[in-house]
């Protein structure tokens, strides 16, 4: 079945996700949900918008997540599908324009080189514990709540002093953000914050894969052109 084929009416993906009507109606209102119309106007709902429906229901009803909050994972997941399908096609892409000597050149070539990684400033651990929580405008014990829920983990010095970097800060305010001024639950906090990871960890991967498909092209020309001069 096509899970994007438009086929239940209101009523009948209301009874599927076990929500009301006007639940539905208040969904594609906040723009969580799309259904598609008929020729006549009425609502028609995909598998997909069923799938995403009781996924909102396990965030709301499981998890206790408000409405900003699902927004939020909802737009991030988005974000990471729309991204694995641009990796994907980037991908096949590459793969076509070497073509048959795909395979051979993959089992000739060498990993790159990787370059010494050289530690950003940012993740340097400078304060301690009372100055970030100062920075970040939070109690000391709301810090040490967000570690153990690992939303957080600053690094300890040899003496086992937590040492917070700028980047853990700037986690932070974007779990204060979050909680303060969206209400989202730490349930909901943990969702985005692990969502986030996902996001910068593919893209990671899609520009390392993109990188080594490149070099394998470029080898490949290199190839072709020595070939070239040798018949010439």
């Amino acid at each position: 079945m096509d899970k994007d084929r438009p086929v239940y009416v209101i009523s009948v993906a209301a009874e599927l996700v076990e929500m009301h009507p006007q639940t539905l109606r208040l969904y594609e209102r906040k723009g969580l949900i799309k259904p598609k119309r008929s020729s006549g106007k009425t609502r028609l709902y995909s598998e997909r918008d069923i799938e995403k429906l009781r996924e909102i229901r396990r965030l709301t009803q499981e998890l206790g997540v408000n409405l900003a909050g699902v927004e939020e994972i909802m737009r991030l997941r988005a974000e990471l599908e729309a991204l694995q399908a641009r990796f994907e096609q980037e991908v096949a892409r590459l793969k076509r324009e070497l073509g048959d000597r795909f395979q051979e050149l993959e089992r000739k070539a060498l990993p790159p080189p990787k370059e010494a990684e050289k530690p950003s400033p940012k993740d340097r651990p400078v304060y301690v514990i009372s100055v970030a929580a100062e920075l970040v405008e939070m109690h000391p014990q709301t810090l040490r709540l967000y570690e153990r829920k690992g939303l957080i983990k600053p690094k300890r010095s040899s003496g086992k002093t937590r040492l917070y970097s700028e980047r853990d800060i700037e986690k932070l305010r974007e779990i204060r953000r979050l909680t303060q001024e969206l209400g989202v639950n730490l349930a909901g906090v943990e969702e985005i914050m692990r969502l986030r990871a996902e996001l910068e960890a593919l893209q990671a991967r899609f520009e390392a894969e993109v990188t080594r498909l490149k070099l394998l092209l470029l080898e490949e020309g290199k190839a072709l052109a020595e070939e070239g001069s040798m018949g010439a």
